[in-house]
């Protein structure tokens, strides 16, 4: 079988909690693992995409309204969608792991991590697809 979510893959969730939401493939794990025994993948996604901005507004009102709050997530992969896009995200393999959803103080310093790298990416222009809601 072809291997579709690959690291730095761009999915759609389809089920759940966080259901229609963009998110960006970690670590993928084929086989699955023991208390996990079906293929599944590790996940960031935007919980709150950043709103529309104008020229017209201010700097404060600019920075209020580029904040994203990001998810972390283990998804089985019948709950994904696969989309066309990749999101090159070196910096986040080290922040999440298989270890980081056993402690909630991990789980907090990895969600800041990830929202720091997908703020400076949304504020530099980059994969603006990733950073707009499906429907509004």
């Amino acid at each position: 079988m072809v291997k579709v979510y690959k690291p730095g893959k761009v999915a759609i969730v389809l089920q759940g909690r966080q259901a229609g939401k963009k998110v960006v493939v970690i670590k993928q794990l084929d086989e699955g693992t023991k208390d996990r025994p079906y293929p599944h993948a590790i996940v960031a996604g935007i919980e709150r995409y950043p709103r529309k901005v104008t020229r017209r507004m201010g700097q404060k009102k600019l920075a209020t309204r580029s904040k994203v709050k990001p998810f972390i997530k283990v998804i089985n992969y019948s709950h994904l969608f696969p989309t066309r896009y990749q999101l090159e995200l070196e910096s986040l393999k080290g922040t999440v792991s298989a270890e980081t959803f056993k402690e909630p103080s991990q789980r907090e310093d990895s969600k800041k991590a990830i929202k720091k790298q997908l703020e400076e990416r949304y504020t530099a222009g980059k994969n603006r697809w990733f950073f707009t809601a499906l429907r509004f």
